[in-house]
């Protein structure tokens, strides 16, 4: 059946534009009414709410739909920030919808000890199988919760034309190309980077990727483990952080700036070329072209660099920031459920959304389906990585990235100091202990 735009919960602004992965489809009718002969209801919420992105997903929709009578999927598309928001309040009450978008990690290890989340382990044994690796970020304990459908890394997002109007000829591998290439942009009247440091994440990657040049893969590790920052590299991912901010690289009002969902965000300020660089993930494209009267974003412009490498740093300078998105079922959702989710991640699903460059698919099988340039680029990068490190504050947990955050942001702000930052991200871990 096609659904109203009644049914559908549909957020204003643009998302990130993420999509599916895998193999397997919904069963039938039984399956579809969970055995009961009764109809069922899935509700799904997802942040591709703009453009191509949601389209797809309403298709998607009324297909499975149509595969499985008696089944209903009511959709909710969501802007990225309201969605966390609204996904929190939701798991705090215990009415979260029957479909949603798990970031792995120290998240998902939370929701798992609170009952969230469906196992998944054995009903989805044959998509787990096509996933392979992947699936590692939603494992607990040997036991799947989630099947990843999209994952990539974080890089600067650039307009290639603003580069060659400053004279920028080749795309910046040090931290020394990156401060010439602001300087050459300021120089021709060009503001530099946006940065959406009033929605606080984006600000935290650049502290992030400073640590991860920082500090080694071992000590990185050994914190996840033992929740201890006694290692110098840490503060000195703050100073590194803190010089790079003092170069004034930013736009205009950064420390208010949103990060998407508007012309006027980080990620509108680089799709309608009023910035020459974002820091942004692999799905920068797809909300880009949200937020153009076009829905082409930079287009022909766009183009994409890996974080510079880090002088002094003892971490790998070709290992990568970043992490992926996964559907999982709550614990008390139907077994249909399931269905679905597998569904989301068969192979001609995860081929659409790599043929639509809306992000990086985890199917071995539709990578090749990756289409713009950038994208297959960025691709290479993660493939080619000795290792992609998981956002900080996904890894880490809510309580411990949130106070990592805010002292991040302070640093932004002039008002907190390097050690500021991890002495309050102890504090938190502390607490966990």
């Amino acid at each position: 059946m096609k659904r109203t735009a009644a049914l559908r919960a549909v957020a204003l602004g643009a998302a990130v534009a993420m999509i599916a992965t895998a193999c397997s489809s919904g069963g039938g009718s039984d399956e579809a009414t969970d055995g009961t002969g009764e109809n069922v209801t899935l509700t799904w919420w997802h942040n591709s709410n703009t453009g191509a992105g949601k389209d797809y997903y309403d298709q998607l929709a009324d297909e499975f739909e149509s595969d499985n009578p008696g089944v209903t999927i009511e959709v909710s598309a969501l802007q990225h920030e309201d969605m966390l928001t609204k996904l929190d309040a939701a798991f705090q009450t215990g009415d979260q919808p029957d479909i949603f978008m798990e970031r792995g990690g120290g998240e998902l290890k939370a929701h798992v000890e609170a009952g969230l989340v469906k196992d998944i382990t054995d009903d989805a044994a044959d998509t787990i199988s096509a996933l392979g690796g992947s699936v590692a970020g939603w494992t607990v304990e040997d036991r799947v919760y989630s099947l990843p459908f999209s994952m990539g890394v974080v890089g600067f997002w650039y307009n290639k034309s603003m580069f060659a109007q400053a004279g920028i000829t080749e795309a910046p591998t040090t931290m020394d190309e990156l401060n010439a290439a602001v300087e050459a942009l300021k120089g021709v009247g060009i503001e530099p980077i946006s940065v959406g440091a009033g929605s606080g994440w984006p600000a935290a990657h650049y502290w992030y990727y400073f640590a991860l040049r920082q500090c080694s893969q071992d000590t990185i590790d050994t914190a996840t483990q033992s929740l201890e920052f006694t290692d110098d590299c840490w503060v000195r991912a703050g100073e590194s952080l803190a010089e790079f901010v003092a170069t004034e690289p930013f736009n205009t009002g950064f420390l208010g700036t949103e990060a998407q969902g508007t012309p006027e965000s980080a990620s509108g300020l680089l799709a309608n070329r009023k910035v020459a660089m974002e820091l942004a993930g692999h799905w920068e494209p797809g909300v880009m072209q949200g937020l153009t009267e076009d829905e082409q974003g930079l287009g022909e412009d766009t183009a994409w660099f890996p974080f510079p490498e880090v002088p002094g740093g003892q971490g790998d300078p070709a290992a990568q920031l970043g992490g992926g998105d996964a559907w999982a079922c709550s614990n008390d959702a139907p077994d249909v459920c399931v269905d679905f989710i597998e569904f989301l991640l068969s192979n001609d699903v995860q081929k659409g959304f790599a043929e639509l460059d809306m992000g990086l698919p985890t199917l071995p099988s539709a990578t090749a389906f990756v289409a713009a340039p950038e994208l297959a680029q960025l691709l290479s990068f993660r493939n080619d990585a000795p290792y992609v490190q998981l956002y900080f504050d996904t890894a880490f947990g809510e309580n411990i990235g949130g106070a990592m955050n805010e002292a991040i942001v302070s640093v932004f702000a002039g008002s907190g100091t390097p050690q500021g930052v991890v002495d309050a991200t102890q504090s938190a871990a502390d607490l966990e202990k």
